[in-house]
Parts: C-alpha cells; sequence; structure tokens
C-alpha cells in the first residue's frame, strides 16, 4: 500500500516545525511506502525554509508544492493531483501526531471495505478552561478540534474531521475534490470543506471507519480560548451551513430571502442567552444564537447576489 499524507499549510511556520517533526516519527510496516506532502498556500513567513529543512533531515519522506491560488480547498486539491498514494491521509500545520497514527488511521484502508476513516482529536491544554467554556460541550468541540463520537472502533454515520482522516484515492475519483467554495482563505474562515466531502460519500452509500486509536493532539492556544473567536467561528459555521446543505426546501415565507423559521430561531436562542444565569450555560445558547445570524447573513447574501452552488469541486 502507499500512502500520502498531505499537509497544506499557511504562515505557520513555528507550529509547522513541529507538526513536521511529529510525522517525520511515524512508525509503518516496511512494506508500507509513504510519503508527507506538504502544500504551501502562499505562505510569506518562512515555511519554505521549515519544509526544506526537513527534506534535508529525512530524505524521501517530504515532498514541498507551492500552490498560489489562496484558499485551502484550492491547496487540498493540489495536493490530491500530485500525490502519489493509493490511500490519501490529511493533517494540519498545527497539530502533533502519535507515532503510530498513521498506521492506525490506514490498515483498514487496502481491501476497500472501508471508503475512508477518521481518528481521534484530543485538545492539548495548556491552561484550565474558563468558567464561560463547557469544554466537553458540543458547541467547544468545533472550535478546539475535537472528535471523538464513541469509544470503540467501528462504523461512523458522521464526517471525520480534516486534521485526522483518510480516504482511498478512488473515492476522489467517483466523487469529485473539496468544494472550492468552502474552506478557509485569507480574509474569511468560512469552513466544512473537510466535513462536506465526508458527507457526501456518507450520502452516496459509501462506509466510514471510526478508530479511537488513531490520535491527533491539538494545542489550544491562547487565541482560541476568546469569545470572540469562539462567536466568529460559529458565525462563520452557520454561514457555512447555508452555502453547504442550503435552508429548507420547503420553505415558502422569507423576508428579504431570510426563511422564517431561522429568525424564529434565531430570537429563541437569543432569549435563553438572555435569561440564562450559569456562564457556560449563558455563552452556549449565545453561541447557538450566532450560528443561526451566520445562516441568516448567508440566506440574505444569495438573496441578493444569487450564484451558483456548489462550485466545482475538480481541480
Amino acid at each position: 500500500m502507499r500512502i500520502t499524507v498531505i499537509l497544506c499549510t499557511y504562515n505557520r511556520c513555528r507550529s509547522l516545525q513541529k507538526a513536521l517533526s511529529s510525522a517525520a516519527a511515524l512508525v509503518l510496516p516496511e512494506s508500507v511506502e509513504w510519503e508527507i506532502l506538504v502544500v504551501d498556500n502562499n505562505s510569506n513567513d518562512q515555511t519554505r525554509e521549515t519544509v526544506k529543512d526537513s527534506i534535508r533531515r529525512y530524505p524521501g519522506r517530504f515532498r514541498y508544492l507551492f500552490e498560489p491560488q489562496p484558499g485551502k480547498s484550492h491547496a487540498l486539491n493540489t495536493g490530491i493531483r500530485m500525490s502519489r498514494g493509493d490511500v490519501l491521509a490529511f493533517m494540519d500545520d498545527d497539530v502533533v501526531v502519535h507515532q503510530d497514527w498513521l498506521n492506525k488511521l490506514t490498515f483498514a484502508l487496502h481491501n476497500g471495505e472501508w471508503a475512508g476513516a477518521g481518528g481521534r482529536i484530543l485538545p492539548k491544554w495548556n491552561c484550565p478552561p474558563p468558567r464561560w467554556l463547557a469544554p466537553e460541550s458540543s458547541r467547544a468541540a468545533g472550535p478546539l478540534v475535537a472528535f471523538h463520537p464513541m469509544p470503540q472502533a467501528g462504523q461512523i454515520f458522521a464526517a471525520p474531521i480534516g486534521t485526522n482522516m483518510a480516504f482511498r484515492r478512488e473515492m476522489f475519483e467517483k466523487y469529485g475534490n473539496f468544494r472550492i467554495d468552502l474552506g478557509p482563505r485569507p480574509g474569511s474562515e468560512l469552513r466544512n470543506e473537510d466535513t462536506e466531502f465526508g458527507e457526501r460519500l456518507l450520502a452516496a452509500g459509501e462506509r466510514l471507519r471510526y478508530e479511537p486509536s488513531a490520535i491527533v493532539f491539538h494545542p489550544v492556544t491562547e487565541t482560541r480560548l476568546k469569545k470572540e473567536y469562539f462567536l466568529a467561528w460559529w458565525l462563520n459555521k452557520g454561514e457555512a451551513n447555508i452555502r453547504q446543505f442550503g435552508a429548507r426546501p420547503c420553505t415558502r415565507y422569507r423576508i428579504a430571502g431570510i426563511p422564517l423559521y431561522l429568525l424564529r430561531r434565531f430570537a429563541k436562542w437569543t432569549l435563553k442567552w438572555i435569561i440564562s444565569s450559569d456562564p457556560a450555560e449563558r455563552f452556549s445558547n449565545k453561541l447557538s444564537a450566532w450560528e443561526n445570524l451566520g445562516e441568516i447573513r448567508e440566506c440574505y447574501r444569495e438573496a441578493a447576489v444569487p450564484k451558483k452552488r456548489p462550485e466545482s469541486c475538480s481541480v
């Protein structure tokens, strides 16, 4: 089996160095050919030099690509096109992977039973969580990048998260690549490019596996432990939800393109936010309101400027 790990990066040369060091220490059977393909998405820091240093230190293990088109999905799709593996795994530039990560994540993908797999993502805390945050809640999982849907290995019916997932190459050949109207880019933190692909496979009847022993550690930085970061994340998540799924197709009544059910939902969560006394519950309700606000904004935007959706998934 041949495996390519695709790592897309943008202006994170410091954390990238740690990610590459952990990736270089991966342990796989000798029968497996594997590589780490780093796609530099138009960085202007020391990213190129950081990757070139890893190439010198670990000959034959790393490759470097430069993708000038801004946007993570462009970088991901370039990585897919230029990869050599039969199985494509994905990790981010700010994580540390366990030395067994790649072997555990991909070992079940060689015989065609599974279309793809996702592993466990553990937040790595350097400080205690603030009073306003319930770290085990679903509202914290996305911004903190945590994924552990069940304790045992087996089939999952939820899409894995981009920094710890792998798919057989033929899945991209059959269903297309990542949507270029989703995914972060300069000036926008719109996401869902990773989970949309997994959900596309699930909708087509493909089987995805969860492997909790395939572990990735994601740091919880001070930047993430700010209310402003959580609010912006869920606002963008709401926008991405509408861009990915659209509003309910049966919706008839709208104001300025906004379905009434979204306005009612926003009012409900706003009221819950206002009357809640517990700090964590209060902030969780506010995040729900902000997600709805993002959905409202995207509906209004689409009504004002109609666009083709979805954009091409091809490279």
